[in-house]
């Protein structure tokens, strides 16, 4: 039996093509306790009619908009995020500290010092005190290329925090940064999922895919915001940072960047213009993530994924797996198994074991709906 057809017999399935996608599911059978789930499935999608609304070509926004330039000084956090870890009782934040430096590619880059800058988060459940505190870490990644003439990126630093002993459907308030040198951000907020139970499940949750950075994308997450919801997942493709060249100029195809060359050229900045540009969404409602075909971002030494894998936090340890590519978690009474389409998933590779085992430890009179999100479509 092949891994995807595995996986149908036993989960819900949400894919993404290449364009925006928003999907519900409504219970047209409901079970026993009231709320549906996918045990009482199959269901029949609701959705909406297409908006025409919507411009029909979606033009990058640029990195002369307000809302992706950088607005704090030396090493204030900017690029704020949360994502969850595999239970309500603990989720992850996320920032960046300093610049990141672009140069030719026979110029030396001097990436900074990741141990320069404590990870700290300081959070409780009123805006003050905050009177609990956890440490995290920090990364550097660049981005290179072995060709005359493009440029090198590095990126500032990055830092990951896990914050633990949280209690389920509850407000907390955070703030990050390195408070030895006065670098700390605001103060921002954030509501834990509630605990797991058949009878209980986040209010609304979004699902986006194929998103990038243009003023469609404004649209959407003004939409999104004004829709409250609890958790976002971004089903791959997050910044269409590989239709740019290196130099920042945009590239018709992903494909032919280089007529000659197997290497596609990116530019990172974008990333960093959509961290900024999704601040306002992420930093308060916690963002799960999968890879795209966008993503894959070959460099040097066939390195791929390194921003996706770089910039977001994933619980892969948590859920017991060894790739930033797959991982788990629970929200309510939903189990959502992330899965990698650009990893390999025949059934002796480490995906497919992991998610046998996965699959095995989920208790359906706990997490009744269990949930499967991978990005490419399935024919």
């Amino acid at each position: 039996m092949g891994f995807f057809n595995f996986i149908l017999q036993v989960v819900a399935v949400l894919i993404c093509s290449c364009s925006f996608v928003s999907f519900a599911v409504h219970g047209n059978k409901i079970g026993s306790n009231g709320i549906p789930s996918t045990l009482d499935g199959p269901f029949a999608p609701h959705t909406a009619p297409f908006d025409v609304s919507l411009r029909g070509n979606a033009v990058d926004l640029p990195d002369t908009d307000p809302r992706v330039r950088r607005r704090v000084k030396g090493f204030q956090p900017e690029q704020i995020s949360v994502s969850l870890s595999t239970t309500y009782d603990s989720v992850w934040i996320s920032w960046i500290t300093g610049e990141f430096q672009i140069s030719n590619h026979d110029k030396n880059i001097i990436p900074l010092d990741p141990k320069s800058v404590a990870s700290v988060v300081r959070y409780g459940t009123s805006r003050n005190p905050l009177n609990h505190e956890a440490k995290g870490y920090s990364l550097v990644y660049s981005q290179l290329y072995p060709f005359e003439g493009l440029q090198n990126y590095t990126s500032g630093i990055i830092h990951h925090a896990r914050l633990t002993g949280l209690k389920p459907d509850k407000l907390y308030y955070y703030r990050c940064g390195d408070p030895s040198i006065g670098a700390l951000s605001g103060v921002y907020s954030f509501k834990t999922m509630p605990v797991s139970s058949p009878n209980s499940y986040p209010k609304r949750i979004a699902i986006m895919g194929d998103l990038g950075l243009t003023y469609n994308t404004s649209t959407t997450i003004n939409h999104v915001i004004s829709n409250d919801p609890q958790l976002a997942l971004l089903v791959g493709d997050v910044t269409y940072a590989n239709l740019y060249l290196t130099n920042g100029t945009g590239s018709d195809c992903y494909s032919c960047a280089f007529p000659d060359s197997p290497i596609h050229e990116t530019y990172q900045p974008r990333w960093d213009y959509w961290g900024r540009f999704m601040q306002p969404l992420v930093s308060k409602v916690p963002l799960m993530v999968v890879e795209g075909n966008h993503e894959i971002e070959k460099q040097v030494e066939n390195q791929t994924f390194v921003a996706y894998s770089s910039r977001f936090a994933f619980p892969a340890k948590e859920s017991g797996s060894s790739s930033t590519f797959y991982y788990s978690f629970n929200a309510g009474g939903i189990h959502f198994v992330m899965l990698g389409a650009y990893i390999a998933y025949h059934k002796s590779s480490d995906q497919y074991k992991w998610l046998e085992r996965d699959l095995a430890n989920v208790d359906r009179s706990i997490t009744p709906w269990l949930v499967a999100v991978w990005h490419p479509p399935l024919v």
